[in-house]
This record gives structure tokens, C-alpha cells and sequence, in this order.
């Protein structure tokens, strides 16, 4: 177990914000975490879970025990009838992982390739894109409890995936760390291509049938065209979650702008694009201090240069006070400020 003093977050959080932790953990296994459970002063001190940083804003020095999860491997557990079982680390790079399982042969997770951050972070935040939510994929959750150090297991049940959301960020919220992750890819595969730049994809490359690789390859190039690099430019990738709103919400903010990016959902709701919302109040490319909203994309908040997570929550909240003073729709943020 390896303690360290007055650790800068600063590289540990791809927004770039400046905080420093006044002690951090680096967490390598299960057996870490009791280590620090049973240490006569970590022991009992409020404890701070970082994954890889993708989805926090910084704005503060982090007083509590500051957890690096970094628990590593991956692996082929099972081959079953229907589907592979595979497991990764909490602590391994989520697109590496994206990537090695597709190297496998064990297609399932491409339509999730970029999204930032690690494995043991993917199922807080039930990350999803292009169709695919991790709550689809995910077979079982390994974590410890911060309090008794008992491991334990959690099905894909037990973890009450929503959107964005899981049993993570409630009850078990600072409670638990998550150490690996089990994925369920089914068999037989079937791409999933409802999205309108896959169908664009489809339509210039003549490839009605991708295999699982094209899909993957497709939405990295989808992305990087969206989407800043965090090691160019800070920034936590979609700062706002879609809002949902029912048939009747979403049949009069289409009378009023008929052009809004819209999805209907299973249950009868709809998903409207925060991003369109954000860029029709006229922010993409604004800033506020060294804050600003990137100009290829709405939907993202970005580090111009020295900001810092004070900068990064007003322009927030001024983006939430102007999208609900014309279209009467409140904007959530998915990263956790701390």
C-alpha cells in the first residue's frame, strides 16, 4: 500500500482543474482497501473514490483519503452457449479495454469506444453511447465495502442501472470501491446502428453490414471529429445529461422549434439533445473566464487554460438558467462536483 502527502490532482482529473489531495492511496486489490480500513489513522477518515478522473469538477483541496483505484488485468472468464463472460480491472483504460476485447474476437462493447475514463468508473455513471448503455452489457460488479472490508458481489440487477445513474451514486455512494467488472457479450452478435451518424456512416461508405471492428472504428472517428481530446484540451466529456420529457413536453417544444433533436424512448418519453438546447441558446464557442463551451459541441465544457472549477460550475449554471428560461427544461450535469 502506497501512502502519499500533498498529491496534486491536477494530472488525475482530465479537465486539468488544479486541487490537491492532502493524502492519497493508490489501490492495486481488495486487499489495499483493508489495509487502509485497518490503518490507525486512515482507518476511520472520510474516504474520496477517484477513478480516472473523466467526470469530476474540481473546485476545492480534497480533504478526505483520496482512493486511486488502479486494480489491473483482464481476462476471458467464461464462453458460454449464449454469450462470453469477460473481466476487467476497475483501474484499466476504458477504450484499451473497448479495444482488447474486440482483438479477442468478443464483439459487444465497440459502440462504447472513447467514452473517457476507467473500467471501475463505467458502471457508476452506467456510461452509454450510440445505443448502447454499459447496464447491457454488464454481468457482474466486484467492490469493497469502505466500512467492513468484506468484498461483495452485485449482479446487473442489484446495481439499479438508470440513466447515467446506478446504486453508485445512492446507497453505496462513498460507501463501496469498485475493483472489477464482469461483462456479459452475447452471442449471436448483432450491431446496433440506430443512430443518425452511424446511418451516415452506412450511407458514405456503402457498408450496410459492419462487423464489429467497422462499428468500433466508426464512432472513434465520430467522436474525435465531436469531441476534444482531454490530454489537448481539459474537459470531462458531455457535461449535461439528455433530458427526458413526456409525449406532450416534447410535442410543444417541437411546435415551438420544429428542428430540436429528438428520440423517442421505449416507455413512450423522449430524449431530447442537450447539446441542440445549449447550442440554440447561442453558447457553443462562449466563455466565461477561462471556461468555455467547445466549439465543435454544446454538450461540452472545456478548459481553456489555466481555469479553475469555480469557472467551470458558473458557466454550468449560467447554461442550466439560460436552456430553462426558454425552453422550461432543467439541465443535469453528469460530472459530480467536489
Amino acid at each position: 500500500m502506497q501512502i502519499e502527502t500533498g498529491v496534486s490532482l491536477k494530472p488525475y482529473n482530465t479537465f486539468g482543474l488544479p486541487a490537491v489531495a492532502q493524502t492519497l492511496v493508490r489501490i492495486t486489490s481488495d486487499a489495499d482497501v483493508r489495509r487502509v480500513l485497518d490503518h490507525p489513522e486512515l482507518g476511520r477518515a472520510p474516504k474520496f473514490v477517484l477513478g480516472g478522473g473523466s467526470n469530476i469538477v474540481l473546485t476545492r483541496d480534497v480533504s478526505q483519503v483520496v482512493l486511486k483505484v488502479e486494480v489491473k488485468g483482464r481476462r476471458i472468464v467464461e464462453e458460454r452457449e449464449d454469450a462470453w463472460i469477460v473481466e476487467a480491472g476497475a483501474g484499466e483504460n476504458w477504450h484499451e479495454f473497448v479495444t482488447w476485447t474486440l482483438e479477442q474476437g468478443l464483439p459487444g462493447l465497440e459502440n462504447l469506444a472513447l467514452v473517457p475514463g476507467t473500467v471501475g468508473a463505467a458502471p457508476v455513471q452506467n456510461i452509454g453511447a450510440y445505443g448502447v448503455e454499459l447496464k447491457d452489457r454488464c454481468h457482474e460488479v466486484d467492490a469493497v465495502d469502505l466500512v467492513t472490508g468484506r468484498s461483495v458481489t452485485l449482479d446487473a440487477a442489484q446495481c439499479r442501472f438508470g440513466y447515467r445513474d446506478s446504486i453508485f451514486k445512492h446507497e453505496l455512494a462513498g460507501k463501496s470501491l469498485i475493483t472489477r467488472v464482469r461483462f456479459c457479450l452475447p452471442k449471436p452478435w448483432q450491431p446496433v446502428l440506430g443512430y443518425l451518424d452511424l446511418e451516415r456512416k452506412i450511407a458514405e461508405t456503402g457498408i450496410t453490414a459492419p462487423d464489429a471492428r467497422q462499428v468500433h472504428d466508426w464512432i472513434c472517428d465520430i467522436r474525435r471529429n465531436k469531441l476534444p481530446d482531454p490530454q489537448v484540451i481539459g474537459n470531462a466529456g458531455s457535461f449535461f445529461k439528455n433530458p427526458v420529457v413526456t409525449q406532450e413536453q416534447c410535442r410543444d417544444i417541437i411546435g415551438r422549434d420544429p428542428e430540436i433533436v429528438h428520440y423517442p424512448m421505449p416507455d413512450g418519453s423522449f430524449k431530447l439533445a442537450a447539446g441542440w438546447l445549449i447550442d440554440a441558446c447561442g453558447w457553443k464557442g462562449k466563455s466565461i473566464g477561462r471556461a468555455g463551451v467547445y466549439e465543435k459541441q454544446a454538450l461540452v465544457l472545456v478548459n481553456r487554460g489555466g481555469a479553475i472549477g469555480a469557472e467551470v460550475v458558473t458557466l454550468a449554471r449560467a447554461i442550466q438558467e439560460s436552456v430553462y428560461g426558454r425552453f422550461g427544461i432543467r439541465l443535469e450535469p453528469e460530472p459530480v462536483v467536489v
